[in-house]
């Protein structure tokens, strides 16, 4: 590879990670980094322009229709996206890596059974299965991260399912076997450590898909509730305002496409290195 290709691929890798990096800690630090309470009204100041001061404030990303500053609220949405994504994605890839580890190790009626439930739920379509269960469990941030974890499990399960059944015949694993060790001993020690780098690829771009799904499910008044910020319900009240007031779901919008991206480009980037065998 030339040095200019090779600069453009370090590139890729460090420009997203950085951008997800800064997410995170505004995130975290969203208490001191949020100039104002993001819960905070104030009517006489409501629909103004990026930049509008008031009482020797500055709102630099402008107000929404209930005077509250949109920055504070977009730093503090991005802890509702971050928590809901990572938390959604450990818990769906502990049960699909569970389930396609035991389907391809265990074998026979095992085998059929957790293979068959997997194509059940992935014939149903994603965003469909998870607005019909979070209308019925009810919204909220628990009740979110279930859902999505619930809809997105089965991915990982085949991601686990074909690389346990490439891994299971190398003698590596069937010496394991052989000294008697168990299949909990052998699958976390000796077939799983071999498949994390595939199963990463997938945790980077469900990560991303996460966090639309969460968004979406806010934006349709079944995600995490009002007034706790988050980037779906802000685009879903900017659209209302749309003509007279764009930052509002302008900014929340542009900081989804954003993190997305930058999950997506890192998942790209995880792949290209396990194909190259770095």
């Amino acid at each position: 590879m030339t040095g200019r290709g090779a600069t453009f691929k370090s590139t890729l890798t460090w420009w997203p990670a950085g951008l997800l990096l800064v997410l995170v800690i505004c995130a975290v630090f969203a208490y001191w980094l949020a100039p104002f309470d993001p819960d905070r009204q104030n009517l006489l100041g409501r629909l103004k322009p990026p930049g509008f001061e008031a009482r020797g404030k500055v709102f630099l990303l402008g107000s929404d229709e209930l005077g509250r500053d949109v920055l504070s609220r977009l730093i503090y949405g991005a802890r509702v996206s971050l928590l809901v994504a990572a938390l959604s994605v450990l818990l769906s890839g502990f049960v699909g890596v569970t389930v396609g580890m035991a389907a391809g190790y265990l074998r026979g009626w095992i085998e059929t059974i957790l293979m068959r439930l997997v194509d059940i739920f992935l014939s149903i379509p994603a965003i469909l299965l998870a607005i019909i269960t979070v209308a019925v469990l009810g919204p909220g941030f628990i009740n979110v991260v279930l859902v999505l974890a619930l809809t997105r499990w089965p991915r990982y399960a085949r991601v686990a399912y074909g690389q346990t059944l490439a891994i299971a015949g190398r003698p590596f694993v069937t010496l394991a076997r052989s000294m008697g060790a168990s299949p909990l001993r052998v699958l976390a020690l000796h077939i799983l450590p071999n498949i994390v780098g595939p199963l990463l690829v997938v945790a980077t771009l469900e990560f991303g898909l996460m966090v639309l799904f969460e968004a979406g499910l806010s934006f349709l008044g079944l995600g995490v509730q009002p007034p706790t910020a988050s980037w779906g319900s802000m685009l879903s009240t900017g659209r209302n305002y749309i003509a007279t007031a764009w930052w509002i779901a302008m900014f929340p919008g542009f900081a989804l496409f954003l993190l997305v991206l930058s999950a997506n480009l890192i998942g790209d980037r995880f792949g290209d290195r396990i194909g190259d065998g770095r």
